[in-house]
Parts: C-alpha cells; structure tokens; sequence
C-alpha cells in the first residue's frame, strides 16, 4: 500500500503532470473567467431590461388606476346634473331616482346623497335602497368638497356602518345660489374595487408584488388583505425601496422612479389626482433562474471538455518525453557513486541531449570540487586543532565550528558546544551594558570588526575574563556569520586592576593616597551646591616620633595600620579616607553637617588615643590633633581647602594635642610648618601643609 502511494506521489510530482496540470488550470481558468463574463454581462442586461419593463408596467398600471378614478368621478357627476332641488326635497321621490340608477350603482359598493351638513338622505347598496340614520359631516374630505365646491376623493378611512376599509368619492350638487346637497360612492379595499382591471394583471403576473398606497405610504391594495391600511415601510419587499422614495423627497412621479431594494427590482409611479403610488417589485433571484440553470448546464459540458483534453494532453506529453525518463533515471544516480560521473547517459537531441551533456558536465565538476572541499576541510580542521587561541565559526548566534583550544579554555567538548547557542558561554553584562550582540552589530557597521573584554562561563561553572576578537566572514553580509578568536585574559586582568589600586592608594595602610583624595576633593568643590555639606577633617598623629624612637619604624608602620584602623572604624562606608604622607591622615565627609563632622572627628581621637601596640613588658601609644573644615563658597580650590582644614589641625596642635578645633578657609596663605618626622622611604608630596617649629618633635 506504501509503495503504491509513493508510486502515486511520484507520478503527481513528474514533469508530465505538472504540464498536464498546468494546461488544465489554463482551460478551467481560461472557460471560467469567459463564462463568468459572458454570465455576467447577460444577467446585467436582463436585470437591465427587467426594470425597464417593471417601470413602464408601474407607470401604466398608474395611468389605468387614475383613468378608472376619472371615470367614478364622472359617473358621480353624471348623477349630480340630473339631480334637482324637488327630488332633493322629497324623500319618496328620492328613492325613485336612486332606484333608477342601477348603472351608477354598479361602480361603487354603496352610493348615497347627503345634505350640506352631512345627514345622509338615502343610501343604495347590496342590501337595497334605504334611509340610515348617519352623519358625515365630520369627514374631511366632505368638508373640503363643500368648501372648496369640486369633487374630493377621500384618504383610506374605515367605513361608518362596516368597519371595512374604504375609499369615498364625492361630487357636489349646486348652482349659482350654492351646494345643495352631496352624491357620494364608496369603495371598499378589502373587495379590490379600487383595483378593478389590475387583479388580473397580477394573478398573469404572478412573481411581481403590486401594492397601491396613499402619499403616506399607507396601503390601499395589497395581495395580502391583512396589510390595507398599513404602512408599506412594513412591507420587507418595498421597505427600502420606501425609504429610498422619501429621501429623493417623497415625489408622485407619472413617469415612474426605479428604487433601490437589495435583492429586488422595484419601481414606483404615482396616479394625478388623488396623488396615489403604484409600487411593483420582483425578485431578482426569480428573474434569474433561468440564467443559473444555463450556467450550470454550461459548466456541466465545460467539465466534460476539460476532462477529455487533459486525457489526451497527458497522453501526448507522455509519448513525447520518454527520453526525460531515461534521463532521469540516470540522474537518480549523479553523486551516489555507483557509476563514474561521465558514464551512463542516454543520447538524445534537442533540449533533452543538451540537459543530459549539462547534467555530466556538472556531475564531472561535482566531483573535482567534493574532493578538493575535502582536502580543504582536512587542513582546516588541522589548523582548528594546532591554533594556539580559542577559535570559533558562528552564525545565527550559534557555534557551527570550534577550536580545540577554545574547548580547552571553555572546559567542553567540541560536540557539546556545536549547535549551541551563544548565552551557553557569554555572562550577560550588568544593567547599564549593551548586550554583546548590539556591541558586535555596531562594531561591524563602524569598522567590520569588534573587540572587547567578555565575561565567560567554563562547563564547569567557573568564570573568567576574555578578549574577543570577532570579524564577519563577509562585510557586505553578516547572515553568513562571523569568526571568533579568544584569549583568556584573566591574569592580565587582575595585574591592572592591582596596578590601578596602586596608583590610587596607599601601600601601608590601604587608604587611598594623596593624589586620589585631591580629585575627590576637587570634584566636591566643582559639584557645589549640589555636593553640600561636606567636610573635609585633618589628622595629625601626636608623639608618632616617640614611636618610632622606640620601637623602629617596624613599630611605627604598626602603629601607622592601627591609626588607619581606629579611623576607618569611624566613617562611612561611602566616605572617603586617606593618608596624605607621614602620620598625617584625612578624611572628606559627603553630606555631612559641620557639627556632625566635629563629631567624628572626636570620636576619631578617642579611638585612636586607644590604641596600645604591645612593645616588651609595656605598650606603646599615640594621640591625634585634628582640624575640621566644612565647604563653603568662599573656598575656590583644593588648596585652600586644605590649608583651612591644616590650620585647624595646626590649632589643635596649639592648642595642647588631643582635641578637635574647627576653621574657615585662610584669607592669605600662613607660614609653613616644619616637616614631621617620617618614617624612612617615605614621601611627603607638596601640599601647603607644614608643622610649627614648637611641635616639630610629632
């Protein structure tokens, strides 16, 4: 059964069908687009020619109705003439005159005379000729005849003694002197009198709807009797239609107006007079039956051709290219290396024989390339396997190729890390670092190549510090990815950052030294006001020189470590500690009061006056003499603000050691104070700050 499906599958697949396919859809496509305009054209012109003939028989269906109107009013008319006052005022000789009008009789279905007032005086009807007792002088269409002295026909109104829909007409009897009385028939809707000549029409029409209504749109003649009276916006075949007819401004057009209504054709004419509306409407789908039944059976005999044309192209092309099959048989086996590339090719002509020399020609070059890419691939791996550095193809953000030395480094095997993606290895950078990926991206369009210290994960979970060097392998196109080369630069990494610490801080005591402390203070001094309070606290050992006396300067860079101790044991983490040269420290305090700085700094002095480096059978002690100076705006650079913070320190000294004394900034550079002692090999840079000569011995 699988055979017979991949046999299947094949023989869809094959160029033969493919062609035969292809012509099929060409003639399915090329009859359809022509049936679906010949069609469509047909159907545009009979729907067109259908509300031509819906109009003019609307429009005709009008003028039968008004001329039957013109008529009824005549005949009342007729009556009128002959009828005179004695009759009138005579109801015997009244009735008379009715019974002999049998003819006038037969166009209404009641006729009656009435006075002025409306009393009717005598009314005829199928029920013969009686006297009933009924006004209509309330009627509008009564008042407007008697007013306006001519005939009226009435609007819809249900009848005074029936209940029934009707129609009235009304013709005034008079003469110079005035009205003297009124003829008056009526008709009833629900009896299609009104329509009288139009039934017929419509049971020979049966598909067309035909409703007769009043300027407002209320029915007067429907198919379906329960609908008189209503409005036709309650008519779904005419309701947009009706609302069509109002927006155009509602006209009572003789001629006729075709309307718009989905799905059907509708048109309207209006009846002079009494300013009625004829609508017809009548459905499209009906009027096009006949047209879907030819479509249909037309493309019934088009399935037929088709199918008799792709049996006999398929047939024809299967003749025509049996020497392809050869071909391609021999194509199956191009590059599996059962036959030697140049053998086995079926001769033929045309474009056959020259696809087959192609096809050898190619399976010939194939070869030669497959070789040397071997050859290629060999001594690529060979240099992956000897390079000395990490090495790596990626493309896609994954390793395609890898060094042995890269694995090495990266503590995996090479067909753990094939396949990879690049984060398996790359230690994603902090917040406020662009990752990796836009750094290459940028670095390829400025300069098609990047370089950079990454952060990477061995397989071990270990980490370490890298240089990266990454080329794309094509300029003008990245997709085809990139070359890394990797250098584990971990040692060098941690010799300059020793080598920056040094630089900034001093080796003794790990505080930083002076060149650190003057651009921090120097940054405070240029942040004002935003840097405010700050204070900048001075300390200078008292009896160091004692220390150094008497325990060597092995006792003394002793004393000097705990002195930085006590100290730092007394700031912030964020403050910054220093020692300027000698036994002289100092310290600057960020957001700190001045008395808040005072503060700490006799805290300073109880810590370090604590202090007790053992030596033999007693101890050895120091005190501390410190200045604090808080920046202000009169203070314009480092200098000064050291010589202020110095000249308190110089105060305490005076002041007899051991205490804490505050100043401002000097407004001229005092004398300088002599040199303390210092230890051997150490250097005092150039500061402004010196040493009275009556306390030189600290």
């Amino acid at each position: 059964m699988n055979n017979r499906l991949a046999r299947l599958e094949n023989a869809l697949g094959s160029l033969k069908a493919r062609i035969t396919m292809g012509g099929i859809m060409a003639l399915v496509l090329g009859i359809g687009v022509i049936t679906t305009i010949l069609v469509g054209r047909t159907e545009h012109d009979l729907l067109q020619g259908q509300r031509q003939r819906e109009m003019s028989e609307a429009v005709r269906t009008a003028g039968l109705l008004g001329h039957n109107v013109v008529q009824l009013q005549r005949v009342l008319q007729s009556v009128a003439e002959v009828l005179d006052e004695q009759t009138l005022g005579d109801p015997v000789r009244l009735k008379e005159f009715m019974r002999t009008r049998q003819v006038v009789r037969n166009f209404f279905a009641n006729v009656y005379v009435a006075t002025p007032d409306g009393d009717v005086q005598v009314m005829a009807d199928e029920n013969g000729i009686h006297l009933p007792s009924l006004n209509i002088g309330e009627r509008g269409y009564f008042g407007r005849s008697i007013a306006d002295i001519r005939p009226m026909v009435s609007e819809p109104l249900r009848g005074s003694l029936t209940g029934e829909p009707i129609i009235a007409f009304v013709q005034p009897v008079h003469d110079a002197k005035g009205v003297h009385a009124v003829v008056g028939g009526t008709l009833r809707l629900s009896s299609r009198d009104l329509l009288d000549g139009l039934a017929d029409a419509q049971e020979f029409d049966a598909g067309a709807l035909i409703v007769v209504t009043d300027a407002q749109g209320r029915v007067l003649a429907h198919p379906d009797r329960k609908r008189l009276m209503q409005s036709i916006a309650d008519e779904p075949r005419l309701a947009q239609a009706f609302k069509s007819w109002q927006a155009a401004g509602s006209p009572i057009e003789p001629l006729g107006l075709s309307l718009a209504q989905p799905r059907e054709i509708t048109s309207v004419a209006g009846v002079p007079g009494p300013d009625w509306l004829v609508w017809r409407a009548r459905s499209e789908t009906e009027i096009l039956a006949p047209v879907k039944a030819a479509r249909e059976q037309a493309m019934a005999w088009a399935a037929s051709l088709v199918a008799l044309v792709s049996a006999g192209m398929f047939l024809t092309l299967w003749w025509l290219l049996q020497p392809l099959m050869l071909l391609e048989r021999r194509a199956q086996h191009m590059f599996d290396g059962v036959m030697r590339p140049e053998d086995g090719w079926p001769k033929a002509d045309g474009e056959i024989g020259h696809l087959g020399k192609v096809l050898r020609d190619v399976g010939v070059q194939r070869a030669e390339l497959e070789r040397l890419n071997s050859e290629m691939i060999s001594k690529l791996h060979s240099v992956m396997r000897a390079a000395p550095i990490g090495i790596a193809f990626i493309r896609n953000r994954r390793f395609e190729l890898v060094s042995d030395e890269l694995c090495r480094l990266l503590s995996y095997e090479d067909k753990d890390l094939l396949g990879q993606q690049l984060d398996l290895i790359v230690v994603p950078p902090d917040d406020d670092q662009p990752a990796l990926a836009a750094l290459e991206k940028e670095a390829f369009a400025r300069s098609n190549s990047y370089v950079g210290e990454v952060r990477m994960q061995r397989g071990d979970g270990t980490r370490f510090w890298a240089r990266l060097r990454s080329r794309p392998v094509d300029p003008e196109h990245t997709e085809l990815g990139s070359i890394w080369t990797v250098l584990n630069i971990e040692e060098q990494r941690n010799a300059r950052k020793a080598l920056e610490w040094s630089a900034a801080h001093d080796g003794l005591t790990g505080l930083a030294n002076r060149l650190r402390f003057d651009q921090q203070a120097q940054r405070l001094i240029d942040a004002r006001p935003l840097s405010l309070p700050t204070a900048m606290v001075f300390i200078d050992l008292d009896h160091f020189k004692e220390v150094n006396d008497t325990g060597g300067h092995l006792s003394g860079d002793a004393m000097l470590r705990a002195a930085a101790a006590a100290i730092m044991s007394r700031v912030r983490s964020g403050d910054l500690a220093a020692r300027i040269g000698g036994d002289e420290f100092a310290l600057l305090l960020e957001q700190c009061t001045h008395e808040a700085a005072v503060r700490v700094a006799e805290d300073i002095v109880a810590s370090i006056s604590a202090i007790a480096l053992p030596w033999l059978s007693g101890s050895l002690h120091v005190g501390a003499s410190i200045g604090v100076a808080s920046l202000s705006p009169e203070i314009g650079s480092v200098d000064d603000w050291i010589s202020a913070a110095d000249a308190a320190c110089y105060a305490a000294k005076a002041a007899g050691r051991g205490t804490v004394r505050a100043g401002l900034a000097p407004r001229a550079p005092r004398a300088p104070r002599a040199p303390s002692a210092l230890r051997a090999g150490d250097a005092r840079p150039a500061s402004g700050v010196a040493a009275s000569p009556d306390i030189a011995e600290d």
